[in-house]
């Protein structure tokens, strides 16, 4: 799932900060990131049985309800993670941000001076670039739950997941399947562009061919207006798919019912969708997604964990909450090799870690790569086509 996160600069002094966030797109703008610096933080060797310190910012203290659950549900998620690693090594300490990049900035600082090795969080991408900051000449690395990979770099690794890694696992399917000369329908705002750029280079990158760009005003009117246009240039063009843009809570359901509606449809045209397609799951029930690609986390780790935490904690988990549980299962996992567990280069090692969310590895540029499932709409349910892949030599990389 792709979630809005801000705009970032590594310049902070000419930002201005919003604060939005809606767990259906992604929205990335462009970022200076440090040439130089330590990025390699987080080197000391561990002791034997020595406690490490972890520092979780969440964006409690912001004075919105969505803020407090976002950060009731990632503290929940790490503290079962830590209960799941049968240790009492990690000592878990919370730093509430707000979800402001002064505050971030101020409590990762804090984190460090009371002994934090490694910074988990925070959720917002200006949030990240800042704490990032703060204590990159401190050699502390810092694992944000942001997909905003312009923040990525130095000392910041992205946790969330990305257009590009969605788009790569989306374009190599499609390809084998028959199903490579793509055409791209975009959104006309920020987060369709960036999306459409990864479809086009993860349909290169696979051998597929790109048979057009097209795109639409994001409003009913605009849908309406572009549908016939680009279900004719894609017959122009032979393209066997589309490869949309578009989020369930915006042009979705209108713009696979439109195509539709001007006669394209799976499976002579593929509908493959770059998010999250099962989420509400009202969805399903929506004609125009039926017989649509998507890429899922492995479903059934995510199941087990939604399932053992409902049982815990009384409530289903928030949808980015395994984040946190990724990110202390790769601590955990760091642990047991002791030697220089937290630098840049261990955390960036190739054959990566198991988290809630499948498979994933950190990538030295701090962008990330994860296993994901392919799944279709049938008859309003999830079938899945393609299972997530279980290690990053196997089918699916």
């Amino acid at each position: 799932m792709f979630a809005l996160f801000d705009k970032a600069r590594k310049s902070l002094a000419r930002n201005r900060f919003g604060r939005a966030v809606a767990v259906v797109a992604a929205m990335a703008v462009s970022a200076c990131v440090p040439s130089s610096g330590p990025g390699g933080g987080g080197g000391a060797k561990l002791g034997a049985g020595e406690k490490v310190q972890v520092a979780l910012l969440v964006p409690s203290g912001s004075g919105q309800a969505h803020d407090e659950l976002l950060a009731r549900g990632l503290q929940n998620a790490a503290r079962l993670a830590i209960s799941d690693l049968g240790s009492q090594r990690i000592d878990l300490r919370i730093y509430p941000t707000a979800g402001n990049a002064a505050q971030a900035q101020s409590q990762a600082i804090k984190a460090v001076d009371e002994g934090a090795r490694i910074i988990l969080g925070p959720v917002y991408a200006h949030e990240a670039n800042a704490a990032g900051l703060a204590v990159a000449g401190r050699g502390v690395n810092v694992l944000s739950f942001s997909n905003n990979t312009d923040v990525a770099g130095g000392n910041v690794f992205v946790l969330g997941p990305t257009f590009q890694n969605t788009a790569d696992r989306l374009g190599r399917f499609a390809v084998r399947q028959g199903k490579g000369r793509v055409m791209v329908v975009q959104d006309q705002n920020i987060a369709g562009q960036l999306g459409g750029a990864a479809i086009q280079r993860a349909i290169s990158a696979n051998g597929g061919q790109i048979a057009g760009i097209q795109s639409y005003e994001l409003s009913q009117n605009g849908i309406a207006a572009a549908a016939p246009g680009i279900a004719a240039a894609a017959r122009n063009s032979n393209a066997q798919a589309v490869f949309l843009t578009a989020t369930t809570d915006a042009a979705l359901p209108l713009i696979t019912q439109m195509l539709r509606d001007n006669g394209l449809s799976p499976p002579s045209t593929a509908f493959i969708g770059l998010t999250r397609w099962d989420i509400p799951a009202a969805t399903l029930a929506i004609p125009g997604v039926q017989g649509g690609w998507f890429a899922l986390p492995d479903p059934a780790l995510y199941g087990q964990f939604q399932s053992r935490y409902q049982a815990a904690y009384g409530e289903p988990p928030h949808p980015i909450s395994g984040l946190a549980y990724d990110g202390i299962a790769a601590i955990g996992a760091l642990m047991k090799r002791g030697n220089a567990p937290f630098s840049a280069a261990a955390l960036s090692q190739g054959s990566g870690f198991v988290g809630v969310n499948g498979i994933f590895r950190l990538r030295p540029d701090g962008t990330n790569e994860r296993g994901l499932a392919i799944a279709t709409i049938q008859n309003n349910q999830i079938s899945i086509i393609d299972p997530a892949p279980r290690s990053f030599g196997g089918a699916g990389f």
